[in-house]
């Protein structure tokens, strides 16, 4: 079927159409022409929506789908409707299941999950087998299955020199490692930022430092080895600041932060609503200018949702008890969009797709068709209705946001939210 994308306002930095309204046609999964005005036929579908923008496909670096094992906080189907929904034609899968991404059989098992969606699934390979920090996985032959990256999630890797022996042997095949920036040694049993407000609700305080001295090691450790590095989810001023003077020396990093950790600070934390329980936890509000400026100077290069469905088991206990996460996908876009601004906030959701090797699909007649097409001028309130998750863990519940996704193209396939 042919589609019909009427007076869309097209944000591409890369292509000659940018920031121009145009009527799009795609056909057979492909952009067959750009062009002021395109008539229409019956046998085209037009989309005429309010303040059509489109962009090239977004992408989350970090989403957690729970399947295989985890099926009552999320499955893969719901997943990628979710993912599809919220405007995002590629995510990257956390290994965080049960069993844990680990194998070779276990890249297979996920990519089969995903196969004929408009959703393109990249498993995330597990860092080390069972993400225990002991040995390394099967990495050569998850990459050669499919796997875009390696990644013990939100499981640090204490062990310097299985670290650097990773970043060494993934030289031969061109693998990304991604380290979680977190020493648990000085984190011990802590749950929030360690600052004036844990002390005034008794909370355990996770330090701002734990996070940085496990940031300065790797980097050290990239320095020393070479290879690819990505540090996931930075949530503090410090940590920009180190990275950003390793880029300017040259060593092949990258990093994203969450959502959440631009939004939100730990002043929300004295409800003690465990919807606010994040790794990284929620930190001060210089933190948060300090994030906001690393986005927009390139050091930070992309931002996650960091989705990650919890069953109300889980979370609707105790605080020091409730796991930590929150789902994301839902509310990521109006989020960003809130801070950043359209252009900034496209750029940020298509960075790092280099570093995961996904293809980046200019907006140009010819080219493959993966677009995601939005509203960024949509004021709106984030309520439970909008949660498309099976889990109902949002962190973002009742803020509000300025800009909401109407869905995708990608694959040959149109979805729309309803």
């Amino acid at each position: 079927m042919k589609i019909l994308l009427k007076s869309a306002t097209i944000i591409d930095e890369a292509s000659k159409h940018h920031l121009k309204k145009r009527d799009v046609l795609l056909e057979n999964g492909k952009i067959s022409r750009i062009a002021a005005k395109i008539p229409s036929s019956e046998k085209v579908k037009e989309v005429s929506l309010k303040n059509l923008h489109i962009s090239q496909g977004w992408f989350d670096s970090s989403v957690s789908f729970g399947e295989p094992g985890f099926e009552e906080r999320e499955n893969v189907e719901n997943g990628l409707k979710t993912a599809a929904y919220s405007g995002f034609t590629s995510v990257a899968v956390n290994a965080n299941s049960f069993p844990v991404t680990d194998s070779k059989g276990h890249i297979k098992f996920l990519k089969s999950k995903g196969e004929g969606n408009a959703v393109n699934l990249y498993p995330i390979g597990a860092l080390t087998s069972g993400s225990k920090g002991v040995d390394l996985a099967e990495l050569y032959d998850m990459q050669n299955e499919g796997a875009v990256a390696f990644y013990d999630y939100k499981n640090p890797i204490s062990n310097a020199n299985l670290l650097k022996i990773a970043l060494q042997y993934t030289q031969n095949f061109d693998g990304l490692v991604q380290s979680f920036p977190f020493d648990k040694s000085v984190a011990k049993n802590g749950v929030v930022n360690e600052e004036e407000n844990s002390t005034k609700l008794g909370l355990k305080g996770i330090p701002a430092l734990s996070e940085e001295l496990q940031v300065i090691r790797d980097l050290y450790l990239l320095e020393y080895t070479g290879g690819k590095l990505h540090i996931p989810t930075i949530s503090t001023k410090k940590s920009v600041e180190l990275i950003r003077a390793a880029k300017k020396k040259g060593l092949n990093v990258s990093c994203s932060v969450s959502i959440f950790n631009i939004i939100l600070t730990d002043d929300v934390l004295e409800e003690f609503d465990t919807n606010f329980k994040l790794l990284p936890p929620l930190r001060t509000n210089e933190d948060t200018k300090a994030l906001i400026k690393g986005l927009k100077d390139g050091t930070i290069d992309a931002i996650t949702s960091d989705h990650n469905p919890i069953d109300i088991e889980h979370k609707n206990v105790e605080f020091d008890h409730a796991f930590f996460g929150s789902i994301g996908l839902e509310s990521c876009f109006g989020a960003i969009n809130s801070v950043l601004g359209v252009e900034d906030s496209v750029k940020k959701l298509t960075g790092l797709k280099d570093e995961f090797k996904i293809a980046s699909e200019t907006i140009e007649e010819g080219n493959t068709a993966s677009i995601t097409l939005f509203n960024p001028d949509d004021h709106w309130v984030f309520s439970e209705e909008n949660i498309l998750s099976t889990s109902k863990n949002a962190a973002l519940l009742g803020q509000k946001l300025k800009g909401k996704a109407y869905g995708i193209y990608s694959n040959n396939q149109l979805i729309l939210n309803k």
